[in-house]
């Protein structure tokens, strides 16, 4: 086995600086100190990747202890990495060949003497077979014992502890389900809707709704073969679908001398497929009466199961306040910057403290609710494909907006990293925090705007439309949100009047000093045919296909544009190669990136969403009205790949007649299993691609005659 070890500040010594001023940042918020003379490990692995391995690594860095990364093929060159004061490689690519592979970390632990192991979150960090071989080896797991995460992680299990401990519950079939049919029979006598849900696991997979027998034929199907493939595990529950739920969960931290406290909830409602994508603390929801009472009721779950470190008991509420239980994930949560933001501690710290079995420092009524934080998800994922399908790529550009002041980024890439196939997609988690929520709110538009991601396709567009949007912002949300508001789908955001002018007048500044730029020639010793910089310039910008004619010039200090007789006097103190343009628009504050120039087209993108704006001159626009359209070509009953992914199944073959809307192959991305259907009937001309081959996006799987 390939053994590297890295030294961060002679191997890479501009990513060490800038990684270390962005810990500090993070570490500002803490009120938690560190003892340094309170006995702690000299060496942690973590066994994970990406932020969440950076984000342990940091807490680590600031209690003095050293680390061991460990990396797959695929993250050789990886900031995790990178980080730590060691690195081995843990075996290809693939997270069942490297990442979940017990006896090759085990063989890690032993040749680098780590005396304790972090798992992060998902892998191995729910494991209970991965506790236990750590504990027969004296090595500590921070994390519950092994006891409690077979409890909790088994959400059959846990529901009826839950009972046990005076825990509200949802009313649900408590065994495991056999077949689809034994599924379609228990849909019935709960009553649809009703959720179908991995027994192991959670992060959203191995889950679906069910309105009617049919789609609980599929989601037993669907679910089971997610569950299998993300946590070896196909067991199924089926449960009451509560309509109109918020998601609002409690953070919990124990240690193991019978100390056991709540750091108050965290609302996450804002979801698609059931997973998370925007988080806040604290909810705008809840009151002092229900948070206390939620609180006391994830910590009597924690005590029940003689439960240590941290771990968050999920809840649904209903419109009436009433909770109930949904799972404990026994695992460090990805949303817990906010809690840390709001309460001031170091999570991860105390999770490090109570493995080395120490007690807690921190009583709840030290707990406070210190203003309020946001987290977006930031993906690479296409928010206009069922707000989110994955994207891979490498990172052209990437600029995090940690210059701006109350601003924390969870990430674990660079400049240059790729975002693969086979690992979840998620860039980084952005954070916001303030003295009140309107403030966190504003501070998450301006840091999405000033977030450069380029050479993959994001879900800012998606973010910022979302943390901008008058229902969420009077906190009238629910799990329900993206599919109430978006029933058609995404479509980025809608320019209103003004909007659709400032984009138009901004690409006109930039189209203008392109082409001075163009025109100049060194030392002037060249007569042009014409003059460089006219007195003015007239042209025409097309915004979502609507001709705005423009006249523009620049005097020393701004640019003049005037389209329909409004006059929009924009400054000229920037650059058109900087990543963010701050612009003065009439005296108001925008900020816009210059996503892409070619020729007349420009592509800007603004408030979140990338649009594209034809810049012609005056003639050009003339002429162009005589030139004939290009007819659209029909693409119907062609069947293509939405993501890059493998092919789990292709359930029809040449020459079969299928009808619309029937599922023809199912592909697998970042261990999420999605259906393509037919989008009408006929007879199927091509299959294009075998079951478990890798496909790229927009790959033509089938055709139709």
């Amino acid at each position: 086995m390939a053994s590297y070890r890295f030294n961060l500040v002679k191997r890479v010594p501009q990513f060490s600086s800038s990684l270390y001023r962005i810990a500090r940042r993070c570490c500002s918020i803490y009120t938690t100190p560190v003892d340094t003379n309170e006995p702690t490990f000299d060496k942690i692995l973590i066994a994970n990747r990406g932020e969440i391995a950076c984000r342990v690594m940091q807490t680590c860095k600031r209690m003095g202890i050293k680390t061991v990364a460990i990396f797959s093929e695929a993250d050789r060159h990886a900031l995790h990495a990178q980080m730590a004061d060691e690195a081995m490689y843990v075996g290809p690519a693939p997270s069942n060949q490297s990442y979940l592979v017990m006896d090759r970390i085990m063989d890690i632990i032993q040749k680098t003497g780590a005396q304790a192991v972090h798992p992060g979150y998902g892998f191995l960090s729910e494991n209970k077979e991965f506790a236990k071989k750590l504990a027969d080896e004296g090595v500590a797991f921070i994390g519950p014992p092994s006891g409690a995460i077979q409890a909790m992680g088994d959400k059959i299990e846990s529901k009826l502890l839950a009972k046990d401990a005076k825990v509200n519950v949802i009313p649900g079939f408590d065994g495991v389900v056999k077949d689809a049919d034994e599924a379609v029979q228990i849909a019935n006598d709960i009553g649809y809707p009703v959720m179908i849900k991995a027994s192991a696991g959670g992060g959203g997979k191995g889950m679906r709704i069910a309105w009617n027998d049919q789609e609980a034929r599929d989601g037993f199907r669907l679910s089971s073969q997610e569950a299998a493939s993300s946590f070896g595990d196909d067991r199924l529950l089926i449960e009451k679908f509560i309509d109109n739920p918020r998601h609002i969960e409690m953070q919990v931290l124990a240690d193991s001398h019978g100390n056991a406290l709540y750091l108050n909830e965290r609302e996450c409602s804002i979801q698609r497929r059931n997973q998370k994508v925007v988080e806040e603390a604290p909810s705008i929801f809840l009151d002092p009466d229900t948070r206390r009472a939620m609180g006391e009721q994830a910590v009597a779950l924690a005590r029940a199961v003689d439960y240590t470190s941290a771990g968050t008991v999920e809840f649904l509420v209903d419109s009436q306040k009433n909770f109930y239980f949904l799972e404990m994930n026994t695992r460090l949560q990805v949303e817990h910057p906010i809690t840390e933001c709001i309460t001031g501690v170091d999570i991860v710290q105390q999770m490090i403290r109570v493995a080395k079995g120490h007690e807690l420092t921190i009583k709840q009524s030290d707990i406070p609710i210190r203003g309020w934080a946001v987290e977006c998800r930031v993906y690479a994922e296409d928010p206009y494909k069922s707000f989110g399908l994955p994207s891979i790529g490498w990172l052209s550009r990437y600029q995090e907006p940690t210059h701006l002041p109350k601003v924390r980024c969870d990430s674990g890439i660079q400049e240059g990293s790729e975002i693969s196939m086979y690992y979840d997609p998620m860039i980084s988690k952005l954070v916001t925090y303030g003295d009140n929520r309107e403030e966190a709110l504003q501070n998450m538009c301006r840091a999405l705007d000033n977030y450069v991601i380029r050479g993959v396709t994001h879900n800012i567009p998606l973010l910022q439309e979302i943390i901008a949007h008058q229902r969420f912002v009077s906190g009238d949300i629910n799990t329900k949100f993206l599919y109430e508001e978006y029933p058609d789908g995404f479509q980025g955001r809608q320019l209103s009047d003004a909007e659709q002018k400032e984009v138009a007048a901004m690409a006109a500044c930039i189209y203008l000093r392109d082409q001075v730029r163009a025109g100049a020639f060194k030392n002037g010793n060249r007569m042009p045919l014409q003059p460089v910089n006219p007195a003015a310039w007239d042209i025409t910008a097309i915004v979502q296909g609507q001709e705005m004619p423009a006249t523009v010039t620049e005097n020393k200090d701004n640019f003049v544009v005037t389209i329909d007789g409004q006059t929009l006097t924009v400054n000229n103190d920037w650059s058109i190669a900087a990543a963010v343009l701050d612009a003065t628009i009439n005296g108001q504050q925008n900020t816009f990136q210059c996503i892409s120039r070619k020729g007349d087209e420009i592509k800007l993108q603004y408030k979140g969403t990338v649009f594209k704006v034809e810049v012609l001159p005056k003639k050009a626009t003339d002429y162009s009205h005589l030139m004939p359209e290009k007819p659209k070509v029909e693409a119907s009953g062609e069947v293509r790949s939405p993501m890059a992914g493998s092919l789990v199944s292709i359930s029809v073959q040449p020459g079969q007649d299928v009808a619309i809307g029937q599922e023809v192959c199912v592909i697998e991305a970042m261990k999420m299993q999605n259906s393509l259907t037919a989008d009408r009937s006929g007879k199927v001309k091509a299959v294009h691609f075998e079951t478990g081959t890798n496909v790229s996006e927009d790959d033509l799987i089938l055709e139709l005659e």
